[in-house]
């Protein structure tokens, strides 16, 4: 999903680097979607990046970078049963089943307790009327999420100041 940007202030390579160890270090320990941790995962995500951008865009003997940054991170919650993250209701604590994951259970519940009805789609775009040579942006689905039961999807986008 990383997209290729020529302008890039920072290379393509070190910003899929840069947002892997934000996922990494704001997720990495999480074992499922917890709803009341999501905002500070965002954030974490989020400012990492930033710091990161900025830092390494900014040129030698400046103190201000040379592009204005925007970065969004947006998790999006499977809808799994809890039986196939091997946490029972609420996650507290381990079952010992093997984990399953079954699509057609009508009985099973994702990790709020209400009821499994399959995984969600989601579909996202953005558009913009800017510079082409110093403007652009960058996405990237973080695929460590996957087996936590949730999908990571990251953006960044510049605009030369």
């Amino acid at each position: 999903m990383a997209s290729p940007q020529s302008n890039a202030p920072i290379s393509t390579t070190r910003l899929k680097q840069i947002a892997m160890d934000a996922c990494q270090s704001a997720i990495g320990s999480a074992e499922f979607y917890e709803h009341s941790k999501v905002e500070g995962w965002n954030g974490t995500i989020i400012n990492s990046i930033l710091r990161a951008v900025i830092s390494e865009s900014t040129p030698s003997g400046s103190q201000t970078p040379a592009h204005k940054f925007v970065v969004n991170s947006t998790i999006v919650q499977h809808l799994v049963p809890t039986s196939a993250l091997n946490k029972p209701k609420g996650g507290s604590e381990a079952k010992a089943d093997s984990p399953r994951i079954s699509t057609s259970d009508g009985n099973a519940t994702a990790t709020d307790g209400k009821p499994h009805v399959g995984r969600r789609g989601m579909h996202s775009a953005t558009q913009a009327f800017w510079n082409e040579k110093t403007d652009g942006m960058w996405s990237f689905k973080y695929d460590g999420g996957e087996g936590k039961g949730m999908d990571v999807v990251i953006s960044v986008i510049w605009i030369g100041i």
